[in-house]
């Protein structure tokens, strides 16, 4: 590998709020928000809002998640009718 041209890694939290999980881990994502860590330390801190905690492909379980009003907007254009044919 070549110096000087890889971005810096260090350890970051990814917190997943749909499923209340957090995971420690290395990134080279920047945050200015910051969370304390169960061994004591301060982390970067990374919301998410779908990760393998939560994602239907690892749980097995359908979850929903509509964070811009996409199925409220479906429903307004096309009616509720046509989101239940399926």
């Amino acid at each position: 590998m070549r110096p000087a041209i890889h971005p810096e890694t260090r350890l970051v939290v990814f917190r997943d709020r749909a499923a209340d999980a957090a995971f420690l881990t290395r990134s080279t994502a920047h945050s200015t928000r910051t969370i304390e860590w169960e061994d004591g330390n301060t982390y970067p801190l990374i919301d998410v809002e779908i990760s393998s905690a939560s994602h239907p492909f690892y749980t097995g379980t359908s979850r929903v998640v509509d964070t811009a009003g996409r199925v409220e907007r479906f429903e307004r254009r096309y009616g509720r009718a046509a989101s239940a044919r399926r």
